[in-house]
């Protein structure tokens, strides 16, 4: 089983698998891809050199919709290590209203926390699924109830007690085996049976948030959860859905949570990747008043989790020296130099990624493996609608979506999604009662559509 948070891939072969989704940037690729890889190099070393090498992080400035946040929700899927991804402009310096920026660190344990959690419950999968088949068995043959006789044990008279479990024992194991034979055949697994399942503590949404008292609140609901006793709760489902059930609360039972925590804490400091978005939000310029000092608290709040600090969190203190930052953001009106210098210098690697062009349009509607194009087409072929796109559509739509971005704000890639929702309008309003299922779109199809909404300024500005 692969360790979580050694990636392996070299860096090409990152750049490779981010190439299946996101067309162009390759500086950024590539930047990333170093990144991760020096991830690898560092654990290779030895002694205190280990702990001297610390992650560059990096920042991406570039437009809307260029990538920035496709690659790090693609890179999220390609690394086995805790990631997560937060907004800037969620947090505000504290005595504002707004998240405490300690629970970035909080977040990224918890990560760690369900991906140790959930390794660990694939390896007691196979035990896990055994016993789960037992309690199967106990609901369709329950345990024989062992007659007591109260005068029998108060006069120690219990051989009348045992010679009828003797009786029953065989019977019992029969009828149990059968059972057994049934399910492993797969003849019950639609059958309906009654359960007995632990409930699941909801937990108390929004009671803490907003305020540095977030982290001693889930430590108070994991306090009070634990004092108070599990509550059972029957429920009527299918020998599959129970089986289910049932393995999943045995894995839990197999796995020490207290080593989950202990390696998910040690696997969130030297493996752990924050993506840190919308970073331009709280750059501040010139003179700060007003609103403008809670932005460059912010960034004061912000600056020793990336620095390197300890946060405490409810698995115990969890340090962010190795922590890889990635920070984005469109810098339209601030620039990268609007941030606090101190900042500015944790982010030692900049990224720019270039606005999209024509080409790059076409190469977004058919290349990557979630292509717009690809969803449209099977999105209709649930209708039994073919539909088709020629070269000359493809570089249309292109064309049109490089102009409105011209005209009116650029929003890159973004642009498309509209264009084609509205090109397709008529035929996904009309699919389900096409007598003609084969759809056919070329140029002049798409100048039909969408002209006006090109040739009319105002009108665009509409069409995101």
């Amino acid at each position: 089983m692969d360790s979580i948070g050694v990636n392996e891939q070299t860096p090409r072969q990152i750049v490779e698998e981010l190439n299946k989704y996101i067309v162009g940037q390759d500086e950024a690729k590539r930047s990333v891809a170093i990144a991760l890889r020096n991830r690898w190099r560092s654990r290779q070393l030895t002694g205190s050199m280990q702990d001297d090498v610390i992650p560059k992080n990096i920042l991406m400035i570039g437009s809307t919709g260029v990538g920035k946040t496709e690659i790090a929700r693609r890179l999220a899927k390609l690394v086995k290590a805790p990631f997560i991804k937060v907004e800037a402009t969620k947090f505000t310096e504290v005595g504002y209203v707004g998240r405490d920026v300690e629970s970035i660190v909080r977040d990224l344990a918890e990560t760690a926390v369900r991906m140790v959690r959930q390794q660990r419950m694939e390896a007691v999968k196979e035990k896990a699924r055994e016993l789960a088949e037992e309690r199967i068995l106990d609901v369709f043959v329950p345990e024989p109830k062992k007659s007591q006789n109260p005068l029998g044990r108060l006069f120690g008279n219990d051989e009348e007690d045992s010679s009828e479990e003797k009786k029953e024992e065989p019977k019992y194991q029969a009828g149990r085996e059968w059972v057994r034979k049934r399910l492993k055949n797969g003849e019950l697994e639609k059958e309906i049976i009654e359960i007995d399942v632990e409930e699941s503590s909801k937990p108390m949404v929004g009671m803490f948030s907003g305020s540095s008292l977030e982290g001693m609140g889930d430590n108070l609901q994991d306090m009070i959860g634990s004092l108070m006793p599990k509550r059972h709760k029957k429920r009527k489902v299918t020998v599959a859905a129970a089986r289910k059930i049932f393995a999943q609360e045995e894995a839990a039972k197999l796995i020490d949570m207290d080593e989950v925590a202990d390696e998910a804490v040690h696997v969130a400091e030297r493996s752990g990747i924050v993506f840190l978005d919308e970073i331009d939000k709280v750059a501040v310029k010139g003179n700060t008043s007003g609103a403008d000092v809670s932005r460059e608290g912010v960034q004061r709040d912000i600056l020793p989790i990336v620095e390197g600090s300890t946060v405490m969190t409810k698995y115990g203190p969890v340090k962010t020296d190795h922590v890889l930052f990635i920070a984005a953001g469109a810098f339209h009106t601030a620039k990268p130099s609007d941030l606090i210098p101190e900042l500015q210098g944790r982010f030692p690697i900049r990224v720019e990624l270039k606005s999209l062009r024509k080409e790059d349009f076409e190469k977004i509607l058919t290349e990557p493996q979630n292509a717009l194009l690809k969803q449209y087409k099977a999105l209709l072929a649930v209708e039994g609608v073919e539909i088709g796109f020629d070269e000359s559509a493809i570089s249309r739509i292109a064309e049109l979506a490089c102009d409105v971005n011209e005209q009116s704000e650029d929003i890159g890639a973004r642009r498309l999604h509209t264009l084609l929702e509205k090109l397709i309008e008529d035929v996904s309003f009309d699919a389900p009662d096409l007598a003609d299922k084969q759809v056919h779109i070329d140029a002049a199809y798409v100048d039909e559509k969408l002209s006006d909404i090109a040739k009319n300024r105002d009108l665009s500005q509409y069409i995101l």
